[in-house]
This record gives C-alpha cells, structure tokens and sequence, in this order.
C-alpha cells in the first residue's frame, strides 16, 4: 500500500532556542516544536510534569454537589453502589473509587454489565436488582451521560444518582444529582479529554481536599489511574500527561497485587506505555469481551498477592482464548473480503454466523489498518445481528450511520469507532447504502500518511541522543513516537523473519553500518536487493544484543532513493 510522507514544518531558530535553553539534544527539541510545545511554561510541564500541575477540580460541573452528597454518604455510612464499564478504564474506575471509599469507612458494592448479555452503560434490569438490594446511591464511571430513562427510573425506585463520565452527551442530560463530565456544553474545566478513570480521580481529588486529607491519600492511586488512561487511548497531552507520567512511577514501584502479577505475566524489560498498552491492557479487556469482567476488578481489588497471581492465571487464559478466537474471524473474514472481491469496494463491510461479537471490534481495527478503508463487520445469531467498526482519518463513521439508521435497530459511537445492531433481513440493504456513502466520501483517495519529524544523518545517530527521546514518553494518541527519515543508504543484508512475516535489514552509510528491523514488512525482501540504494521512515530505538547497546531503527516504510 502507498503511504504519504509528509514533513512536519518547524522553525530552526526556536529548534535551537529550546535546545540551548534547555539543554537538551536538537533532536528532542525539534519533536518538541513539530508538537508545537514551544513556550518555556510548556516545555518544562511536558518534559517534567509534577504533582502540582493539576487542575482544581471543583472547576468542573457538578463536582461540589457530588462531593457534598458523597461526604453525607460516608457521615451516614449509607449503602452506595459503582456502575462502571467492562474495559480497562471503567475497571480501574471502579478499583480507584471503592478502595478510596473503604479507606474511608464506605464499603461500596460494584456492578458491572455483561458485555455479552448486557452490553454497555446503564440498564433498568441492573437499576431494579440495586435498588432491591436497598442502595441508596448510585455513583457511575465511565458511563451514564445517555441514561436519561434508567436515571429516571433509579429516581422513581428511591435512589439518587452521580454521574462521572467522559463521553459526549446528548441534547438532554439526565436527571441526575450531579453530572460530572466535561464534554458537557457549560464545562468551564480547562481539559475535557480525560479518560473515565481520570474523572474518577479527580472526584477523589475533590473529597481529598474537603476531607482535609494529605494529597498523599489520592495521589497513590495514580498507578491504577495511569494504567486506564493510557488504555483507553486518550490524548496524552495536559493532564493526562501528568496522569501517566507520574503514574508510570508508581506503577514501576507498585503495591497492588494484582497490578506486580500483571506485570510479571507481560513480561516486559521496562514499564512504559507500551507495556501497558501491550502487556496489561489485552488481559483486562479479555475479561469483559469474553463475558468474565468480574475477575479483573477482583483482580485489582485483591489485597493478597497468591490470589492475584492465581486471577491472572485465569487472565491469560481468557486471552489466549481471545486470540484464537480473534484470529479465526479474521481469517475468515479476510476469506469473505477475497473470494467475494469486496477489497474493490470503498468500504468493507462483512457479517457471519456465529462470530463472537466481544472480539469483532478488534478484528473490523484489523481489516481497517489491513486495506486502509472502513470496515464493520456484524455476527449473526439468528436473526439478530451485533456489529463494530473502525474508519480511517477523513471518513466519519458516526455520521456515515446516521446517514443510514433507517437500517438499524440501534448504533452508538464517534467517527473513528462504532457499534451497531440491525436485523439479518436488513443486512444486505445498509451493506448497499453504506458503500454509497463511502463511495460519495471518495474515500479510495485517502491514503495513509506518515508524518516525518526530521531527516537524521550520522550525528543524529547516536546512543545518547537517542536516549534523550524518552524523555518524551510515555507516548500515545496526540504524542506519537517520533518518525525519522533517514535517505540514501546501501542494503548491506537484507532477509526475512517469522516465516517471511518481519524483514532484517542492515544498511551502510559510508563506513558506517546501522541495523533496521520492518514488522509486517516481510514481503519486502522480495522486492528489493543487496546494493539497492534506499530512504528509510522509522522510529529510532536502542537494542542490547550480546550484552553491547546499539542503535536501531524500527522501520515504518521503505522507498528506493532516487
């Protein structure tokens, strides 16, 4: 697939102003104004965030009548139940909010959906069985915002609800107690991006500092909070920064039981975002897509590290079980997509029987970064079926289903990633529309971009200026890892790994010899030979091999030079 280069635009004389000021490498500090970080104030909070860097949080909506009720609660030791989400950030939201409240003196119950019999948010069956467990309170994370009936029907069974959440809100808001989410349209907070786990923290915040407590007493939960903001793939900009890179502090040093036995379950040589993007967040979300949720909040929970290590045991489990399952539908639906010669169409859309409908967002992300088009894919069970989608920058696949709901039963989400249900029997009809739309969208113009940092030579290339870019970490969406492009190199070796799945590459400039490795890129050692003249895109990362540290370049694509 051709992708485009595309060289950020950077000013040099600021480039240079921030690396002597700072002194820092010119490498760092060109990402830095590539990420339009340029303000003295901005570049020291984004290289060295500290605990004073966040925002009050009564700033945001609602928070003093939540933080009032919670604290009547407490005095009152009334009975108060959590409603969170099945994934890693309303996991973790649940974890943070009941161990502060045990802490002091609440004990709260949690309730999370089935995400196969349930699906996500609030739902009246779940609201009844609380209420005739004799809660009072419901406090939500992670969701909520569009429950405008199950809050009413909570009111009408005698409870009060909070709301926390981070997702958009309809036209109208529930009737709740307080409301705290700042994508509301009256938010004042100066950040609205924070994940359902940092509202949650910053709900403890709030009742940290009207409890009169030590910031020592919220802030040690930032390790759990970290570990659901980097998970739920927000901006890691602002606070969320501040989130994760205070976070990942405390998660490299934790206490959890249950956060050390996923630890050593990943196995990774260093904590940073990868290994909990990567290592952590897999074996979460394997909990709630294959019907088990209540086995990673134990597992978050466990105060006991033999329990912990046996939950994460069942952990693995599940995911191994996921990616089996993951990798037949998509095998099969790289199948359909083949034989049915759908890859000529703008987007692709496939449904099967029987696909397990807690794994097919993973595979239509897949199939997206697979032909770089739209994708949804549905799985039937009679004659019901359940999708997800995932786009590509340029095609908004919310507004792509509202365009064609006259088609489904229901369909929820943003323009990057969707979820739907439709009938068997309108299947065929919305297929049809929605290639119309993607057709209309031109969207087989779109073609994926690489967006380039800088072009490095051998001064750039070296151990210690590559170390300096992890002051950068932990990256994620809106701070990506930086891309370089190195030109003109001679293939001095070149073969395929993993059965012709990665491709090895050492290359020369002049006398000198750099190593690069291309994942997913295998197919490549066909296509080019020993003395070919080459400009590389990649990341620039160390490797220890034979006990010597050395620079390589993690490869993102590749060009003969011309």
């Amino acid at each position: 697939m051709n992708k485009k280069w595309e060289f950020f635009s950077h000013n040099q004389v600021k480039v240079q102003e921030i690396t002597e000021k700072f002194g820092i490498s010119e490498l760092l500090a060109t990402v830095l104004v590539n990420r339009n970080i340029v303000g003295e104030k901005e570049v020291e909070l984004f290289l060295n965030p500290t605990r004073n860097d966040f925002h009050d949080p009564y700033l945001m909506p609602d928070m003093r009548q939540a933080v009032d009720r919670i604290v009547k609660a407490i005095e009152n030791k009334e009975k108060t139940m959590i409603y969170g989400d099945y994934d890693v950030d309303g996991i973790t939201s649940i974890t943070v909010l009941s161990r502060f409240f045990k802490e002091r003196g609440l004990e709260v119950g949690a309730y999370i959906p089935n995400r196969l019999d349930e699906g996500y948010g609030l739902n009246k069956e779940a609201i009844k069985q609380i209420a005739d467990e004799g809660y009072k309170l419901i406090i939500t994370v992670d969701c909520g915002i569009s429950g405008t009936e199950e809050v009413a029907y909570a009111y009408e069974l005698g409870m009060e609800v909070i709301i926390t959440d981070h997702h958009e809100p309809l036209d109208e808001l529930p009737n709740a107690l307080a409301i705290i989410d700042c994508k509301r349209k009256d938010n004042k907070y100066p950040f609205n991006s924070l994940a359902g786990v940092g509202v949650a923290f910053k709900l403890i915040q709030a009742l940290g500092i009207e409890l009169k407590l030590d910031e020592k007493e919220y802030l040690k939960f930032l390790d759990i909070v970290c570990i659901g903001t980097i998970s739920d793939i927000v901006p890691l900009v602002d606070e969320n920064r501040v989130i994760a890179k205070l976070g990942l502090k405390l998660v490299e040093q934790t206490r959890s039981p249950g956060v050390r036995a996923l630890l050593n379950a990943a196995a990774y040589k260093e904590v940073n975002s990868n290994t909990v993007s990567f290592g952590i967040a897999p074996r979460i979300n394997a909990c709630g897509r294959m019907g088990h949720e209540r086995d990673a909040l134990d597992l978050f929970l466990t105060e006991n590290i033999v329990e912990a290590n046996k939950i994460t045991e069942k952990l693995n489990e599940y995911n191994k079980k996921r990616q089996d399952i993951e990798k037949k539908i998509f095998e099969e639906a790289i199948d359909k997509i083949e034989k049915e010669n759908l890859k000529e169409n703008n987007a692709l859309v496939v449904g099967a029987e029987d696909w397990h409908h807690g794994v097919i967002g993973i595979v239509a992300s897949k199939i997206t970064e697979l032909y770089f088009k739209p994708s949804i894919l549905i799985c039937f069970e009679g004659e019901d079926g359940k999708g997800s989608g995932r786009s590509i920058p340029g095609f908004d696949l919310h507004a792509a289903l509202c365009s064609s709901s006259k088609y489904l039963e229901k369909y929820g989400g943003h323009e990057m990633a969707v979820g739907l249900s439709l009938k068997k029997d309108k299947f065929d009809d919305f297929k049809k529309v929605f290639e119309e739309i993607a057709k209309e969208a031109n969207t087989e113009e779109i073609v994926p971009v690489i967006k380039i940092d800088k072009e490095i030579n051998l001064k750039d290339i070296t151990l210690e200026s590559v170390k300096s870019l992890k002051l950068l970490e932990p990256f994620g969406e809106s701070n990506k890892t930086p891309i370089f492009i190195y030109k003109n190199l001679r293939i001095d070796s070149i073969r395929a790994l993993s059965e012709g799945k990665h491709l090895k590459l050492t290359l020369k400039d002049g006398n000198t010899i750099i190593n690069a490795i291309g994942f997913n890129m295998g197919k490549c050692s066909e296509e080019y030979l020993i003395g070919d003249r080459v400009d590389i895109i990649g990341v620039l990362e160390t490797n220890v091999f034979n006990g010597v540290e050395s620079v390589q370049i993690n490869m993102k694509d590749i060009r003969k030079s011309y």
